[in-house]
């Protein structure tokens, strides 16, 4: 007879009933915590930061949004910049990420801690003896010894290979279980624990705190420029600020204590509770020109007490003070004073000197338009690869000459014979017009030869992003620029053209035809004219362009096309020919003798064509050329207060340990049932491991050889 259990069924609800809602909300919140206490999230997460970290690495952050537009286009540009690609470090959908990368690894290491503890504690000596026959690692003997000297022998066996081992006494026999390499578990922990330290460490480096102090001490992110001095409290944060990062630069001399932190919309100023005072700036150079060292002498003035302290800053060793790290970041021009003279291109003028210093600036007038010169840089070495390279490239672009790039700056391949020299100082400047554009000037002080000639160079880009473009200017006998300024000049002159013009048919035309003067002096004086930029191509058009383009120009337009290559070098000669003339009217004009026919009176002609037709689209009414200059050093230090270091160099170092816990240190559990049998002991073993492998293999033989080398069967 069967019996049979009848139970009730609970009543269901009525479709009008509301559900119960308590079990919905526990197990969504069951949902959530075992989706943020899940190995997969915390993983998922990691991976996102991976990816931003590698965008932050490729984008270079934190730069004028001017490069960006440059980079990307004012479209892209503005799509990133919305999605802080440009700020990533410091984006609140990173800094979210995590701060959810370490409440999910906290709540997975709270989550197994409780289970890697007990499992620490327990030998899990209650296994039954049959179940030791399902392990793959196993074995059976015999032992000619009673149980209890067995046992003995065996718990010394296992003491002395490192194995901590306990047993437990039943009916039957006596079963030991023994265990090794528990730290695998611990390394688990380790490496999480690594995890969280570092991630609350750049969380605590970061802007966050930073950020929160602006928020409960209403302060605001500065986006003007001028004086840090002038900076009011509204965008300052005060000395006790236990967390920031940011830039400090001093020139030799002076001294400074507000560092700039750098925020993604403007900056922030950060009070010190200490200045900073440099001494004296240490450069070396290496034969190519690179920084090979930099340090810092500095004094320290501590502001509530009044002491001062010496230090020496060197890169990769810092400075310390109440807590404040020094770095020694990098250097930059703490206010050099600089002489220019200005060499007027088209208006025949003096030339006048121009004094600043740099990161200053000052006023020009080009006539009706006001321009504003802005002193941007000094450089006193300038190495350089001045070996002989392929000629041939075409000097008489109109984007001012680019086959310079193969001798300074183009990042190319050098040619396997490098020859690196000091090509001695340069300046860098601005000319900024009403409107706010601007370009950007490089001009060395020295000439540099190049091509077995000597030239000024005499660079412009029209963004930082592009190359600076060279106009090479040769010098003279005296081995100035000048007698290449008054060409140019005089080619700007109408008067001077038509006299250098009469002078050139004067001499071109032969003795036995003086009626060919005339013919000559004005084709001498329309190639001048085009040339210089004075005449129109067409009739009628005015002179928008010069130099040799408007010379081709002409030629394509007004000579049929059988008749362009004898014309061409006809008007070229004469060309050559009216600007020789007119070179000698301003060497004679200037009191010096005229230039003897000679090899290199016409390399300089030669180059002089080049660069007058060049100069047509110099981009500037005047050339301006570093005469004198006191230079002045400047450190950039980087001061950092930073909580979260300490954490992130422990979390680096439970990292390594727990990597190298989890690789190479394997768990094994070892278990031998122990059976007393008519004359001696019979024995059965078994192993686990975290990590089946050859070690496993060999370890367990000779295991087994130990604890069996009494077997007689």
């Amino acid at each position: 007879m069967s019996e049979s259990v009848l139970t009730q069924d609970a009543p269901s609800p009525s479709p009008t009933s509301p559900a119960p809602e308590a079990p919905r909300r526990t197990s969504a919140w069951r949902e959530l915590y075992e989706l943020l206490a899940s190995m997969r999230f915390a993983i998922s997460l990691l991976t996102v930061i991976c990816i931003a970290s590698v965008i932050g690495t490729v984008v270079k952050q934190r730069e004028p949004l001017n490069n960006y537009v440059n980079q990307f286009g004012p479209f892209w540009a503005e799509v990133l910049g919305k999605l802080d690609i440009f700020t990533v470090y410091s984006a609140w959908w990173f800094l979210l990420i995590l701060a959810f990368l370490v409440l999910s690894t906290s709540l997975c290491i709270a989550r197994n801690t409780p289970k890697i503890i007990a499992d620490l504690k327990s030998y899990k000596e209650h296994v039954r003896e049959s179940s030791l026959q399902a392990f793959p690692h196993k074995a059976l003997g015999h032992l000619n010894l009673p149980p209890e000297q067995a046992m003995s022998q065996i718990s010394a066996l296992l003491d002395n290979e490192g194995w901590k081992a306990r047993a437990q006494v039943r009916e039957r026999g006596t079963m030991i279980a023994a265990r090794k390499g528990a730290a695998n578990k611990i390394g688990y922990l380790a490496a999480h624990s690594s995890i969280v330290l570092i991630c609350l460490g750049g969380l605590f480096d970061g802007d966050l705190i930073v950020r929160a102090l602006m928020w409960a001490q209403d302060k605001s992110i500065y986006q003007g420029g001028g004086l840090v001095s002038e900076v009011k409290a509204d965008h300052r944060l005060g000395p006790d600020n236990p967390s920031f990062r940011g830039n400090l630069m001093v020139p030799e001399g002076g001294r400074a204590a507000t560092a700039i932190l750098s925020m993604p919309d403007g900056v922030v100023l950060q009070d010190l509770p200490f200045d900073v005072e440099l001494k004296k700036f240490i450069v070396e150079y290496y034969d190519t020109g690179m920084p090979k060292l930099f340090a810092s002498e500095i004094s320290i003035r501590d502001h509530e007490t009044g002491a001062v302290s010496q230090a020496l800053v060197k890169v990769n060793e810092p400075a310390f003070h109440r807590g404040v790290a020094i770095y020694q970041s990098s250097f930059d021009d703490g206010g050099s004073q600089l002489k220019l003279t200005a060499l007027p291109l088209k208006a025949r003028a003096p030339a006048f000197d121009i004094e600043g210093i740099v990161g200053g600036s000052t006023s020009l007038s080009n006539g009706d338009e006001k321009l504003t010169l802005e002193f941007s840089g000094l450089r006193i070495i300038n190495v350089e690869n001045m070996s002989k390279t392929e000629t041939g490239t075409d000097v008489r672009k109109v984007d001012l000459v680019a086959s310079l790039d193969k001798h300074l700056g183009s990042g190319g391949k050098p040619p396997a014979d490098k020859k690196l020299q000091n090509v001695g100082p340069s300046v860098s400047y601005k000319l900024r017009d009403a409107s706010g554009q601007a370009r950007e000037y490089n001009n060395y002080m020295v000439p540099v030869e190049l091509d077995g000639q000597r030239v000024f160079l005499a660079g412009v880009r029209d963004t930082p992003t592009e190359s600076y473009r060279y106009l090479r200017i040769p010098v003279d006998e005296q081995g100035e620029i000048q007698g290449w300024v008054h060409l140019r000049q005089a080619l700007g002159d109408a008067s001077m053209r038509e006299r250098a013009a009469e002078r050139y048919a004067a001499l071109a035309a032969p003795e036995d035809k003086p009626e060919m003067r005339p013919q000559l002096k004005a084709t001498a004086l329309r190639a001048l004219g085009l040339f210089a930029g004075a005449e129109g191509v067409k009739p009628g058009s005015t002179g928008e362009i010069g130099g040799l383009p408007a010379l081709s120009q002409f030629i394509d337009s007004e000579v049929p096309e059988a008749e362009r290559a004898r014309v061409s070098e006809v008007l070229l000669r004469i060309l050559n020919g009216g600007l020789f003339e007119l070179y000698k009217m301003t060497r004679q004009q200037a009191g010096q003798p005229a230039p003897e026919p000679s090899a290199s009176t016409q390399a300089f002609m030669t180059q002089a064509v080049l660069a007058l037709s060049d100069s047509m689209f110099y981009p500037a009414p005047v050339l301006l050329q570093l005469a004198d200059f006191k230079q002045i050093q400047a450190s950039v230090f980087q001061v950092a207060r930073a909580p979260g270091q300490k954490m992130v160099y422990l979390g680096a170092v439970l990292l390594i340990i727990g990597v190298f816990a989890m690789l190479y240190i394997k768990e094994r559990r070892l278990w031998i049932w122990l059976e007393p049998v008519q004359n001696g002991t019979r024995l059965r073993m078994a192993l686990s491991s975290t990590r089946n492998s050859l070690d496993t293999d060999s370890e367990f033989e000779s295991l087994k050889k130990a604890v069996l080398k009494d077997d007689k069967t």
